[in-house]
């Protein structure tokens, strides 16, 4: 069945809002038409459909996973019903659209996803890093980045291409695997995505500052985790990162007595300086 093609409106009408005194209105539900097994991508579009709290299909509830800042669409997973045509309809605290026709037809099942790229590739491990995943089939997909449930923002109506918002990553970064999940099957992105750890900050430089050959020192700080430090660019050994990231403990290198080194920290997020030694 056809998609409508909604009225297009001019720029100047400011179509962000209805009209004044009157509701939320519904122009199109893109695509018009799917599966009777529901949890394909669907997106309303109208005027003032911001804080969208319902949508019903036939008057069963939808998933709302996405709606923009201005009250243009929503985006939703429609629920199961019989072959048909039903009445879809939004509401917010403004008040209930007026109805728009969704068929619902039988089908061949739905095909499993596929996923080809992620862009970008890498991000912060706070997160909240926005993503896209090109593939095939992604309608209604779930995404986990390392087993962590991302955000996902919606999908386009082909299910060619997802968007969401990274979760928070492991705190000294890495890569992890990228996992797409539909009713249909699940699709791992080639490559994964990387996290970028932050760079190392010492705030307790090396102690002791100076000591033999052999001795034990420590420095403290955050974003330490995996950290290598240099003795004037010799590595200590028996280097050891607590569980936090804030604190370090090792064994220092050989050096020339008498001499003073600087010692340095180094992580996959950067370089930091860690002070003074002077070897006696």
């Amino acid at each position: 069945m056809s998609t409508p093609t909604p009225q297009l409106i001019s720029p100047v009408q400011q179509p962000h809002l209805p009209p004044p005194g009157q509701g939320p209105v519904l122009l199109a539900v893109l695509p018009n038409s799917g599966p009777t097994s529901g949890g394909n991508t669907v997106t309303l579009v109208g005027l003032g459909l911001a804080g969208t709290t319902t949508v019903l299909f036939g008057g069963t509830p939808a998933t709302i996973i996405g709606q923009d800042l201005v009250g243009l669409t929503v985006t939703v997973l429609p629920p199961a019903h019989a072959a048909g045509a039903v009445q879809v309809t939004a509401t917010n605290a403004v008040g209930t659209t007026n109805p728009v026709t969704y068929v619902y037809v039988v089908g061949t099942p739905p095909l499993p996803p596929t996923a080809t790229v992620i862009v970008p590739v890498s991000g912060p491990t706070a997160g909240g890093t926005p993503f896209t995943i090109l593939g095939t089939n992604l309608q209604g997909g779930t995404v986990t980045f390392g087993g962590t449930p991302a955000t996902v923002l919606g999908t386009d109506p082909s299910g060619a291409v997802l968007f969401g918002l990274t979760p928070a990553g492991p705190p000294g970064g890495g890569n992890v695997p990228v996992v797409v999940t539909t009713p249909a099957g699940t699709a791992t992105v080639p490559g994964g995505f990387t996290y970028l750890p932050p760079a190392p900050v010492v705030t307790v430089p090396v102690t002791p500052a100076s000591a033999t050959a052999g001795s034990t020192f420590s420095l403290s700080g955050t974003n330490l985790y995996g950290a290598t430090v240099l003795f004037g660019g010799t590595p200590a050994t028996g280097v050891t990162v607590n569980g936090t990231g804030t604190a370090v403990t090792g064994t220092v290198p050989p050096g020339t007595v008498g001499s003073t080194v600087t010692v340095t920290v180094q992580t996959a997020g950067g370089t930091a300086n860690a002070g003074t030694f002077t070897y006696l």
